[in-house]
């Protein structure tokens, strides 16, 4: 009974009694290669799930990732489009995607602005740089060449690649988190930021560190969006920072920072994965989801506070008389 009190097991056990749920009236759900489909539709939401994590981790929250990912995907596009060769394009999407987290970590570290602000502005910031580099026009799929489209298709052991380039990311980040002097700074500086300066971290430095890895992990996606589906446009991937932080805390990452693990986090995308892809399957209309997204959020975070709060009464000792 002890490892129901984890949040990764429940998760699992909730994931799974979903997937029964559903395969007791749509079976074709859970065959190999539907379940394979899942995954690999979750794929960029995991991705961007392992830098929000790290970011609230640290006391901040990113909600410019879904724009970062539209922007480094639009420059993507428009590089393609102009001959550029696609390794080439895949570096460009890293820098410009470490850039435009840096941005947010620059303004977050050295002016002290609150993140939510900080990210609220460069969201629409980010969204309106598409529209100028674009004038509201689409690239879509005739203006993509077949190697840009085909990278993340590509099947390799059975899954495509962006499903590959998800399972080494969270392989490399998980590594990160335990094992490095950084990930300790990213828990240290969210648990408790006064003790993490006695004990030599620079708090501001961290979080511009983890902005930064917010921003690449955004820009990887962003590529990987725009080839796989074949388009390009202003609002590519609206509202998805929802999702992303949804994941977060249904995975047991403290929204006030501190306390997560990646295996809960990833869990929790794949939870949002799952329903989100049985939707359509059960016949729910895919414009709830966004209200799927917020209950969660609300739910989980209530279900974080319980879990935190202290048992038993607090009692208010009388004044001395």
């Amino acid at each position: 009974m002890s490892l129901l009190r984890h949040r990764e097991v429940l998760l699992a056990l909730a994931i799974l009694v979903a997937l029964v749920v559903i395969a007791l009236r749509f079976p074709a759900f859970v065959a190999p290669a539907s379940l394979a489909n899942v995954f690999n539709d979750t794929a960029p939401l995991m991705i961007l799930v392992i830098g929000q994590m790290i970011v609230i981790l640290t006391k901040c929250i990113d909600l410019s990732v879904a724009a970062n990912l539209a922007l480094t995907g639009m420059v993507a596009a428009l590089m393609n489009g102009a001959g550029v060769p696609l390794p080439v394009i895949l570096l460009a999407v890293v820098v410009m995607g470490a850039a435009l987290g840096a941005i947010n970590g620059l303004l977050v570290w050295k002016l002290g602005i609150p993140s939510i602000v900080v990210t609220l502005g460069t969201m629409t910031i980010y969204r309106g740089v598409i529209f100028l580099l674009t004038d509201g026009k689409w690239v879509n799929a005739h203006e993509m060449t077949d190697a840009f489209k085909a990278l993340p298709r590509l099947v390799v052991l059975g899954l495509p690649v962006m499903s590959w380039v998800a399972v080494a990311l969270i392989a490399v980040f998980a590594v990160v988190l335990i094992r490095t002097p950084l990930g300790r700074a990213f828990y240290a500086v969210g648990g408790n930021p006064h003790a993490a300066v006695y004990a030599g971290i620079d708090v501001g430095r961290t979080q511009f560190w983890a902005f930064t890895l917010s921003g690449v992990l955004a820009g990887i996606t962003g590529y990987l969006w725009v080839a796989r589906y074949a388009v390009a446009y202003v609002d590519i991937a609206g509202g998805f920072e929802l999702d992303v932080v949804a994941a977060c805390v249904i995975g047991g990452v403290a929204i006030a920072g501190g306390a997560g693990s990646i295996w809960g986090a990833i869990l929790g995308a794949l939870f949002l994965g799952v329903i989100k892809n049985a939707l359509p399957v059960v016949g729910i209309s895919p414009f709830w989801q966004m209200a799927i997204s917020g209950s969660a959020i609300i739910l989980a975070v209530a279900f974080n506070a319980a879990q935190g709060r202290p048992k038993g009464r607090l009692i208010l000792r009388e004044a001395a008389r």
